[in-house]
């Protein structure tokens, strides 16, 4: 594969959705990113990356502001300016676009398809699965009894989507959003990996020949 791609996956919680990006991170040389993001969004803020983390993907992070400390932000300082909803969004589409720019990648969440929508490159997938393999998956992460990891993905895929919604305008796990969406419960993790890079293959040999691995757009 000699062209650039950039894989956005997102995910229903438990869906194996960041197995599968991993090994299709692998498959196509892609630098894979996920929580990553939110250490790059950090550095380029000036926040601490603790302050991402207890806020990603929530479309209401601001409201648990007057419950933090000032010594999330880790530099000490505070510019209220720059201190809002949408400008932390940016910094975080900021350092998608830099690692997008930088060669081949893997976003998982965050937005990544919209942040990178008029990138040729991109191809944009939703994995869901049913719920009770998904209630499975969480259950052994968390090591939870299954109401609790029911819960965890209600209120999870409650905040993801609000997140979503609210900044792309867009509808999460729509299929108008993604060119593929696809429920991994039907082949399994690995068959679904291979499903998909085999449609990421004929997706890029779609793609002007211009479109280089390490140049990018010539």
């Amino acid at each position: 594969m000699n062209k650039k791609v950039i894989i956005n996956i997102g995910r229903q919680i438990g869906s194996g959705g960041r197995i599968i990006a991993a090994k299709l991170a692998e498959r196509f040389g892609c630098k894979l990113y996920d929580k990553e993001l939110l250490n790059m969004a950090a550095r380029e803020s000036g926040f601490s990356e603790k302050f991402f983390e207890q806020n990603d993907e929530k479309e209401n992070f601001m409201k648990n502001f007057f419950h933090i400390h000032l010594p999330f932000l880790s530099d000490g300082s505070f510019y209220s300016t720059a201190f809002s909803q949408e400008n932390l969004y940016k910094f975080q589409s900021d350092a998608i676009r830099k690692a997008a720019d930088e060669g081949n990648c893997v976003f998982v969440g965050r937005t990544a398809d919209y942040v990178l929508r008029d990138r040729k490159e991109c191809v944009n997938i939703f994995i869901t699965g049913d719920i009770d393999d998904r209630i499975k998956r969480v259950c052994n992460r968390r090591g939870c009894d299954r109401a609790t990891a029911r819960k965890l993905i209600l209120k999870g895929e409650e905040e993801r989507s609000g997140y979503y919604n609210f900044f792309t305008g867009k509808k999460w796990g729509s299929a108008d959003s993604y060119d593929l969406c696809v429920n991994s419960s039907r082949l399994g993790i690995e068959a679904t990996a291979d499903y998909l890079a085999g449609f990421i293959d004929e997706r890029l040999k779609l793609l002007p020949q211009d479109f280089v691995k390490e140049g990018g757009e010539k």
